[in-house]
């Protein structure tokens, strides 16, 4: 087998300023995602870990770690990560991270759907358990970002079946996401200016005028249960939704 593989990276030249990505079939019948970058060429499984490793048979270290957890005694030692374990979750949820943005240019939504919410459970995990609150803290200022991503890509597939609806729906959803992540650490005052809030909103501007004339009344509805529930920043929301479905 030749181990040069010039010829490769001849017929798939690289383009700079985009995301060059396509999906392959191997020999051995697996599908793979490749990646063209300036120097080469990066190869991840499409499903599974992305490197194609199963540590101690499981499909990931999470999996692998989650399953020591649920086999604890819980009369002994709680369960912990060591900082050890918590960097190799990092590592691996790296390699999530590449391949979900690779599916993310191919428009592979469920693909990055499955892979955001597989790295946010790695984040709770940890969150969890871990040993030190550097190995918290060190995950935590990701979840912003795996969250809108989430959301996008959630949003994303219901457009594509038609779902405005669903789709404002599933990024409301994520923003209330980002709000409680805030608000957990303190940190409400940062909501707004949030890049990930900010693309958020800006996503749902764009699909409110998409949406059904009965969305007015639903949330008509949710606005005057608000009143009732006197919780007026949550009806200052939905008053903003009813401005926008006005105009």
């Amino acid at each position: 087998m030749r181990a040069d593989i010039s010829g490769i990276l001849n017929d798939w030249p690289y383009e700079p300023g985009k995301l060059n990505v396509r999906l392959v079939e191997g020999d051995d019948g697996n599908t793979y995602v490749q990646v063209r970058v300036d120097v080469g060429i990066l190869q991840m499984h499409a499903s599974g870990r992305p490197d194609g490793q199963r540590p101690e048979g499981y499909e990931s270290l999470l999996e692998q770690l989650e399953a020591e957890h649920d086999d604890a005694d819980a009369d002994e030692a709680p369960f912990t990560l060591s900082t050890e374990q918590c960097q190799a979750l990092r590592e691996e949820a790296a390699q999530y991270h590449q391949r979900y943005m690779a599916m993310l240019a191919l428009d592979r939504y469920d693909e990055v759907v499955r892979d955001t919410t597989r790295n946010l459970r790695v984040l709770d995990f940890c969150n969890k358990h871990a040993e030190r609150d550097a190995d918290r803290e060190m995950l935590e200022q990701f979840r912003p970002y795996i969250t809108m991503m989430r959301a996008r890509a959630m949003a994303s597939l219901a457009l594509n079946d038609n779902e405005a609806k669903a789709a404002v729906l599933a990024i409301d959803s994520g923003l209330d996401a980002l709000r409680l992540h805030y608000d957990e650490h303190g940190q409400s005052q940062l909501y707004d200016d949030s890049s990930e809030v900010r693309m958020l909103r800006g996503m749902r501007d764009a699909l409110v005028p998409k949406l059904p004339v009965s969305q007015k009344s639903e949330l008509k509805k949710r606005l005057q249960a608000a009143l009732e529930q006197e919780n007026y920043e949550l009806a200052a929301i939905l008053r903003d939704e009813l401005r926008m479905l006005a105009e």
